[in-house]
């Protein structure tokens, strides 16, 4: 396993290579302090680059995931997406609905819409017509393997159904940077394979960035670069 200094010099070495997000000495504390949910954690992702996160509950995973995805804020430290620091940018719901896609273990579908209506959500806003919306989300569906399940409700779906239609909705805007917290910890080993292998086709064909938060280490172990994080921090990468 790689030493702190390995590690340090395996992030400057991503970052000379063209980095898509880095956080830079990123604190994160709740109730006035009295708890630290990140301590001066820094961390470089290359573009394309698969990373998985792993620890205990409770050491800060999530809330890394959190903030590299610009749904909450660092108490200090700052993250920055594409050379951009995220305190700079003003309008953070457009960078998140064009550049980067969520999958979480719950899924969060909206129970009274299909799944073809799921999957049009993020791109709403966007500038497709209603008809092309529902072609691309037609598309994504069918490019997954659940085409045929379009028009059900998530109550009518399989785990493993529900995780691709998350999957396809993560992926309405094309994103450059795909984030997943726990994404096969609802499905069965063999669903599971299937999703991993569909994130690392993903990879592949679309050129998406993956950072993925779990407690699979067969999930972890297909990543390029493997973080450990203990109590706020990052203690070990390996590769």
């Amino acid at each position: 396993m790689s030493t702190n200094a390995e590690a340090a010099a395996g992030t400057l070495a991503a970052s000379n290579t063209g980095s898509l997000i880095r956080c830079d000495h990123v604190s994160r504390k709740y109730d006035d302090g009295d708890v630290i949910a990140l301590d001066d954690v820094s961390l470089t992702i290359g573009r394309s680059e698969y990373v998985s996160i792993m620890g205990p509950s409770g050491c800060g995973k999530s809330t890394l995931l959190n903030i590299l995805g610009a749904l909450d804020r660092s108490t200090s430290g700052e993250v920055f997406f594409e050379d951009q620091p995220l305190s700079k940018i003003k309008d953070l719901d457009q960078l998140r609905s064009s550049k980067i896609g969520f999958i979480f273990q719950s899924f969060y579908l909206m129970p009274t819409l299909t799944a073809i209506e799921n999957v049009q959500i993020p791109m709403f806003e966007g500038p497709l017509a209603a008809k092309q919306r529902r072609a691309k989300a037609v598309e994504l569906l069918d490019s997954l393997g659940v085409g045929h399940r379009a028009n059900h409700l998530p109550t009518r779906l399989s785990g493993g159904e529900r995780q691709r239609v998350a999957i396809a909705r993560a992926l309405a805007n094309d994103p450059v940077l795909l984030l997943a917290d726990e994404p096969t910890g609802n499905l069965d080993s063999r669903t599971g394979e299937e999703v991993l292998a569909m994130f690392l086709k993903l990879r592949e064909v679309r050129g998406v960035t993956l950072l993925i938060v779990t407690h699979d280490a067969e999930v972890a172990n297909r990543a390029d670069r493997r973080i450990r994080m203990r109590d706020g921090r990052i203690v070990s990468e390996e590769r």
